[in-house]
């Protein structure tokens, strides 16, 4: 990684800092005077609060007194002050309602650096990127036009582990037909169900990574943590079957 001289980096973590509950929504949003600097030009406070969805007569609450979207709107038009060449945003959209979601990923349309998005939300990601980095969870990865393609490569990917798992060289497949007297008969009951096993635990992994996609899901922070402890079940389970299939393969080779 080289980094350019003078690059300007913004993180937006998923833990926000809070504000004092004291402090007015006017002072929040503008700390020092009656207007903000937005890319280089002043903007009065009101304009700037009524672009983030406040409405005037809201600038002297004390912040403490807004609901939990608005003061995550707050965070964001603070956050688009920043004079920032790269944006990186872990998990921007946890806890947020609807009319905040809206705002943040116009805010981000319109930013004109570079933005990193790590996040669940695959609405704001094809909305917002214009690059996936996708990862395979085995140590591959590849860049993609938007998460549809990854998905797909990523189910590519895993079909084809599992046929050449499922195939087997000729003499491989003589030996399966005439084991060798190396295994149990527990283990060789084990071994004749375990394509089946395997074929129904992969299933069982792309309905937990649907349910973990699905629009209910993403924006739901507890069923998003339900789905996804689901889906790494899932996965583990494929992995110990696939590993039992190779110790039980190793037998009758």
């Amino acid at each position: 990684m080289r980094r350019a001289d003078g690059l300007k980096m913004v993180y937006f973590e998923q833990n926000r800092q809070q504000i004092d509950a004291e402090t007015t929504l006017k002072r929040a949003l503008a700390p020092e005077g009656d207007s903000v600097i937005y890319r280089g030009r002043p903007v009065h406070v009101n304009g700037w609060a009524k672009r983030f969805l406040f409405r005037e007569e809201q600038l002297p609450q004390p912040v403490g007194s807004l609901s939990g979207g608005e003061r995550a709107r707050v965070h964001i038009a603070r956050l688009m002050l920043e004079e920032a060449d790269v944006l990186l945003l872990d998990e921007p959209t946890n806890d947020l309602d609807i009319p905040t979601l809206e705002v943040l990923e116009e805010s981000l349309s319109e930013f004109p650096g570079s933005l990193v998005l790590v996040t669940h939300d695959r609405y704001m990601m094809d909305r917002v990127t214009n690059a996936v980095l996708g990862l395979d969870g085995e140590g591959g990865c590849g860049l993609f036009a938007d998460l549809a393609q990854w998905e797909a490569w990523l189910l590519e990917q895993r079909q084809a582990a599992s046929a050449q798992a499922r195939q087997a060289k000729p003499e491989e497949k003589a030996a399966l037909a005439a084991p060798k007297k190396r295994l149990s008969y527990m283990e060789q009951r084990e071994w004749d169900a375990m394509e089946a096993r395997i074929l129904e635990a992969e299933q069982k992994l792309e309905a937990a990574k649907a349910a973990l996609h699905a629009p209910e899901t993403v924006s739901d922070a507890r069923r998003l943590q339900e789905c996804y402890e689901a889906m790494n079940l899932a996965q583990e389970e494929a992995d110990r079957l696939y590993a039992r299939w190779a110790e039980l393969e190793a037998k009758v080779i």
